[in-house]
């Protein structure tokens, strides 16, 4: 197989770009729905960690603090690179949120917070907004 051939084999199994994003919208729905319910049973705690928790993943951006790389208009420095792409994986929220529900922990508001970290990943997946190249720049 040449290199042409298995480029192509690699992109032909990708789901098309409006099913991801209806995927994604989906989710963030499901999502959505789950952290209210959590704010409406648990109360301010649980709002707060809402909130947090839609912001949390892009407070990455500050790892870049100082950086005097240029940039480009939609790249990101690539000293943020690593940590903005290590809080938009859902996995991570994912799993911790998995370990939250079979842990003996009591506490509504870290249960909150990551399904909220997990929405504003979707949101950002539904906007189009993925993971970052090396250079800082939106996969395609």
């Amino acid at each position: 197989m040449t290199t042409v051939d298995s480029a192509m084999a690699t992109t032909e199994h990708h789901l098309p770009s409006a099913l991801r994003r209806g995927g994604w919208a989906a989710w963030a729905v499901f999502l959505t729905a789950f952290a209210i319910l959590e704010g409406v049973n648990h109360g301010a705690g649980s709002w707060l960690a809402l909130v947090g928790g839609l912001i949390a993943p892009d407070l990455t951006f500050f790892a870049a603090a100082g950086a005097h790389e240029p940039v480009r208009q939609g790249q990101l420095p690539r000293k943020a690179v690593p940590f903005y792409n290590t809080a938009h994986r859902t996995w991570i929220p994912f799993a911790l949120a998995v370990a939250y529900s079979v842990s003996p922990l009591q506490v509504p508001a870290l249960f909150t917070f990551l399904l909220a970290w997990m929405l504003h990943i979707a949101i950002d997946r539904v906007a189009g907004y993925t993971l970052r190249t090396k250079e800082g720049f939106i996969r395609g």
